[in-house]
């Protein structure tokens, strides 16, 4: 854990020794802030439903963007070479970059909670929902980044890994929104397999066990394949 806890602060500071972090930070809360007043002034609805809706949406181009660096530029740069000479091992530097990854988007959805208190102040706020939209977030989010790292571990270009990254997630988000297409089998496990699916589920205030272990093993998964792909660089 330390090795771990090394590259985390490492990452996390690279982000904001850059303007990626300021960059993705603004343009959300401006987005997620002008659909919120829109549903709150021009449609009188004091919830937070609109950015919760929003956000999934915004990480499709917001998690390659932050993961598309983390390893293709040090490939790049020839500084990954150096790293893996050092007593790390692979699955820790991939754990570290995705923890920094994942507290940027913590960070990033902090200030929504200014929403919430304006909600609070203007009437009832039923918790299960809120409390839910938020997990969910955090959950795909997680899901996403570490997606997206298995992209930029392929490549090191850094546009080449956005790409790829975000097709792999565009992918995940669609699969529940096609199997009005399909045969009924086939439509049940794409269901399952689709990212928005559980998060629709989540964000209702009802959190499953099963959408949590979908979550767990998604990410899980991911940062394995992250790991095995860093590993072939030697």
């Amino acid at each position: 854990m330390h090795n771990v806890r090394i590259i985390f602060a490492k990452e996390l500071r690279s982000f904001f020794n850059s303007p990626i972090a300021y960059i993705i930070i603004i343009v959300y809360l401006l987005l997620a802030g002008w659909f919120f007043t829109q549903s709150l002034f021009l449609q009188n609805v004091a919830s937070l439903r609109a950015v919760f809706e929003l956000t999934p949406f915004l990480l499709l181009f917001f998690a390659p963007a932050i993961t598309m660096r983390l390893v293709s530029e040090e490939r790049k740069a020839g500084t990954i070479e150096l790293l893996l000479t050092k007593p790390i091992r692979d699955g820790e530097i991939i754990t570290g970059k995705f923890l920094a990854a994942w507290a940027l988007f913590a960070i990033t959805l902090l200030p929504t909670l200014v929403y919430l208190l304006t909600i609070v102040v203007l009437g009832k706020v039923d918790p299960g929902p809120v409390i839910g939209g938020y997990v969910g977030l955090l959950l795909v989010a997680g899901g996403f980044l570490a997606l997206g790292l298995v992209g930029s571990t392929l490549t090191e270009n850094q546009i080449v890994a956005f790409i790829i990254s975000f097709l792999i997630v565009f992918v995940l988000f669609l699969l529940d929104k096609v199997i009005a297409y399909l045969p009924g089998g086939l439509a049940t496990v794409l269901e399952y397999l689709g990212i928005d699916y559980h998060f629709a589920n989540i964000a209702r205030g009802v959190i499953d066990t099963r959408d949590l272990i979908y979550y767990i093993s998604l990410i899980g998964f991911s940062l394995l394949i992250g790991t095995h792909f860093l590993e072939r660089r030697k």
